[in-house]
């Protein structure tokens, strides 16, 4: 009995080391998914294209397949005149061998009717990351869905707090 005394320790630190491990890579996932955003909300369609894994997949009205294909069709995101949006994660989570993770969160898209009158709208969008074997995180499956209205002040906060990235 004696050699399974300190069993309970050895678990609970474990625990703790997994805890740490998550905690970390919930970190980085998040701020990965803000640098996203803010490579759409710069323009800067390579950094925007260096996010996405080789077998990424956004879901929208069809189906987007691999990362010319997606920069391809965010191309309207990316330019100066076109529609701005901006993201930000409410929610991060990763699975505890810290390979893969979802994010989700509200966004905001803002661009202008006929008459140059600005129009907002919003949603929620779902990403899915994947860490390659150089630690970076990549994201392998998007898709988002809008909102019937806009959200509540709080969530609509997240995309206009100081990110500490």
């Amino acid at each position: 009995m004696v050699r399974f005394a300190h069993f309970p320790a050895l678990i609970l630190l474990v625990s703790c080391a997994v805890a740490d491990v998550t905690a970390d890579a919930k970190n980085d996932v998040r701020c990965r998914e803000i640098a996203f955003s803010r490579s759409v909300e710069t323009n800067d369609i390579e950094a925007f294209k260096s996010f996405l894994d080789d077998d990424a997949r956004f879901v929208g009205r069809s189906v987007m397949c691999g990362p010319d294909a997606i920069t391809e069709a965010w191309k309207v995101f990316l330019a100066d005149d076109g529609p701005a949006i901006k993201w930000r994660p409410h929610f991060v989570e990763v699975l505890d061998d810290g390979t893969l993770a979802l994010t989700r969160g509200p966004f905001r898209m803002t661009s202008k009717n006929a008459d140059g009158s600005p129009i907002e709208q919003w949603g929620t969008f779902n990403s899915i990351w994947r860490k390659k074997s150089d630690g970076e995180w990549q994201v392998v499956f998007d898709a988002g869905s809008s909102a019937a209205e806009a959200p509540d002040e709080e969530t609509q906060a997240l995309l206009d707090a100081e990110d500490d990235c």
